[in-house]
Order: C-alpha cells, then sequence, then structure tokens
C-alpha cells in the first residue's frame, strides 16, 4: 500500500507541472511573525529534543519568535513535491531533485537574500547552484548537503569491507560466504536509476554517460536492465529512514544505500554497522530550505531561514546528520558540536566529487536529447513492479 500511495504522488508530481500557476513575488520587507510555520521536512531534519534531548533546534526558535513550527515529514521528493502542490506549506527542506520541479511549477518564490542577514556567512560553493538558482534568481537558504553512502554490516564483511556498489546491483557472495540475494536494499524513489548509472559510467564506459541524471535512450535502458537485475535481489525498496534502520536490526540485511543519518543511528545503537564511499562514486544531495509561493506566514519563514544559518544550529545538525553544514564556519568556530576533524570525515573536501541530485530533463547540457523525469518516475514504479 504504501508503495502504491507514492506511486500516486509521483504522478501528480508529473501532472502538476502540466498546469502552473502564475509565479509569486519576492517579499520585500518583514513584520512580526504571525504565530505559526509550517514546514515539510526530511526525517530528521528538523529536531525539537524529542529524539535525542541535545538536539533541539526547534523549542529556542518558538520562545525567540513566538512561530510554533509545524513539521510534516516527508520520505521522498516526489512525496515533498505533492505536499507542495497541495498547498498549506510555508517551507520544504528540497533536494535538487525536486527543487527545479517546484520552481518551473511555481510553487516556490525567490528569496530575498537581503533580508536574511547572515547570508554571507554561506558556503559560496552553494549559493548559485544550479539546482535552485535560475534565472539570476535564488529561491533557496542553503542547510545543508551530503553524500548517499554505501552502508554494510560488518558482522557480514568483516575484515574485507565492500569497495564497490556491486554487492548491491549484482549477484555475489558475501564475505560471509552467503550470497546477497535476498539482503540487500534498494532507494524507493525514480533518483535511484542515477545511482544505476552512476555504476555503468565505470563498468560499461563504452555508454559514454557523462552526468548520470543526463541519459539519452541507450544509457537509458542499459540503467533499467541493471535496476531489474538488482530487482532479484532487493529485499525492500525503502524511503522511511527508520524502517530502514529496523532492517538492519532486525532483518538481516547486508547492504544497501543509505544516508548518513541511519548509519549514525545505528552505530549509536551498538549496530555492527559501517559505511564506505565504493570506487565508482556517490550520488548525493545538497538540500535548502525553500518558501511556498503562497506561504501564509512569511514573516516567520525568514526568521527561521535565518535561524538555520547560525553556526551552533549547523554545527549540531551536521553532528546530528552525519553531513556537511552551509555554513562553513560551524566546522571551526566551536560554537556547537562539530569539528574540523568531523567535517572532513564527513566529506567537506570532496564537495566536487559528488554528483548532487538535480532533475532530469528532454534538452540536457552533455548530449542533445535525454529521457526526462516524467519517464523516470513511471519506468520506475514498472521496475519495482517486477516489470
Amino acid at each position: 500500500m504504501t508503495r502504491m500511495l507514492n506511486s500516486t504522488a509521483a504522478f501528480g508530481v508529473v501532472a502538476a507541472l502540466i498546469a502552473q500557476p502564475l509565479a509569486a513575488d519576492m517579499v520585500t520587507e518583514l513584520g512580526d511573525g504571525e504565530g505559526q510555520l509550517n514546514i515539510v521536512a526530511w526525517p530528521g531534519y528538523i529536531e525539537r529534543g524529542e529524539t535525542m534531548a541535545e538536539f533541539d533546534w526547534v523549542t529556542g526558535f518558538e520562545e525567540a519568535t513566538g512561530c510554533m513550527v509545524n513539521v510534516k515529514t516527508a520520505n521522498t521528493s516526489d512525496e515533498m513535491v505533492a505536499l507542495m502542490n497541495e498547498g498549506g506549506f510555508d517551507l520544504v527542506t528540497a533536494s535538487g531533485d525536486a527543487s527545479l520541479r517546484m520552481v518551473a511549477g511555481n510553487r516556490v518564490q525567490p528569496v530575498n537574500t537581503a533580508l536574511i542577514p547572515s547570508w554571507d556567512t554561506i558556503d559560496d560553493r552553494l549559493k548559485q547552484a544550479p539546482w535552485h538558482y535560475v534565472d539570476g534568481k535564488n529561491y533557496c537558504t542553503p542547510y545543508m548537503w551530503g553524500p548517499n553512502i554505501l552502508m554494510y554490516n560488518t558482522a557480514v564483511f568483516g575484515d574485507s569491507p565492500p569497495t564497490s556498489w556491486n554487492v548491491v546491483f549484482e549477484p555475489t557472495t558475501l564475505p560471509d560466504g552467503e550470497s546477497n540475494e535476498g539482503r540487500v536494499q534498494a532507494y524507493d524513489g525514480p533518483i535511484h536509476i542515477a545511482d544505476a548509472a552512476l555504476y555503468l559510467m565505470t563498468h560499461q564506459p563504452e555508454l559514454g554517460i557523462e552526468s548520470p541524471y543526463e541519459l539519452n535512450q541507450d544509457q537509458y535502458d542499459a540503467a533499467l536492465d541493471l535496476l531489474r537485475v538488482q530487482r532479484t535481489l532487493v529485499s525492500r525498496y525503502w524511503h522511511d529512514a527508520f524502517i530502514q534502520i529496523d532492517d538492519f536490526k532486525n532483518e538481516g540485511m547486508a547492504a544497501s544505500g543509505s544516508w548518513p543519518f541511519q548509519r549514525n543511528l545505528l552505530q549509536g545503537d551498538g549496530a555492527p554497522i559501517a559505511s564506505v564511499f565504493p570506487e565508482e562514486g556517490v550520488t548525493g544531495w545538497a538540500d535548502t530550505t525553500m518558501m511556498h509561493a503562497d506561504s501564509a506566514n512569511p514573516n516567520c519563514a525568514y526568521m527561521w531561514m535565518e535561524h538555520t544559518l547560525s553556526s551552533n544550529l549547523m554545527s549540531d545538525l551536521s553532528v546530528w546528520f552525519g553531513a556537511n553544514p552551509a555554513v562553513p564556519a560551524a566546522c571551526t568556530d566551536g560554537r556547537g558540536m562539530q569539528t574540523a576533524e568531523g567535517c572532513t570525515a564527513n566529506g567537506f573536501d570532496n564537495f566536487e566529487q559528488v554528483r548532487f541530485w538535480t532533475t532530469p530533463v528532454t534538452q540536457c547540457e552533455s548530449q542533445g536529447e535525454c529521457v526526462p523525469y516524467y519517464r523516470w518516475v513511471s519506468d520506475y514504479i514498472g521496475v519495482i513492479g517486477g516489470r
């Protein structure tokens, strides 16, 4: 049932791009807070101390501003886009495979950076990134970024950690002597096609793939064929981080693509878990806070965007999620839990090596015509369904 709901949401996302409302005007001045703020967010992104008491960046904001924060968790970018299309939210923590769709659909409004005092503290690598900076307009406040890691069970791999994504894409015998069939997982989202394409860039170079998000028909077909092989190995297509955590604890999972968030929580619980950057490289996400075109609480929204750039929040968020802050000072200024060594371990210096999520479009830079995202949506549903 969950997978069908996700699929329906994905089709709704594509359909919503057909009928586009007029773009909203950018806010030019701020007033008093409206008293509430409604946010769509990834799991673990907006904590108020309920999971672990030391991670709380909501309570202080509410006390200081009077803006009460309500969070709706979404487990995929398609869910986020669908929720923003429905309306009723002020902000969304969007990844690059969602942000351009919301810009194109006029579901978000440009951000007036002059109204965000801490804007200049943001990492210059993120300020005009192509997944949110469109036609000279900025549509977000950067939040954090990180890789899609290969997470594995150290009890299975022992002294031979995986070096390749092949352990989740192709039939193989794992170091414990058992097959990987039924012991691996894959991400339940069309953007996972890019992970297959990234793998093929190394293992089938004759395909000529230059970007995992820009695939011609032959390249795309090869990625789908690989995913059909993976389908025979996968025990679950995951989209809920906490269900994946439970599967690695209790269902004998050996390996999967994952986020640092799951790895950190599992390691914190003493589970035999580690992660690697495989030799083929990684995809990743550079997530942002975007403002709904019809936000009912714009003053609270701008207060929140400024709040998220405080280096102590960025520092603690980086430790909590195992990702990299949008404000580099959060790695070194000692105002939070993060350290320079921690940011290095999270890949802060490897920005150029991450293939960040972005929305596949028909007219692409690396070649004349590519398979667009709506095809990714329908075809990935088919792969999961065994077609």
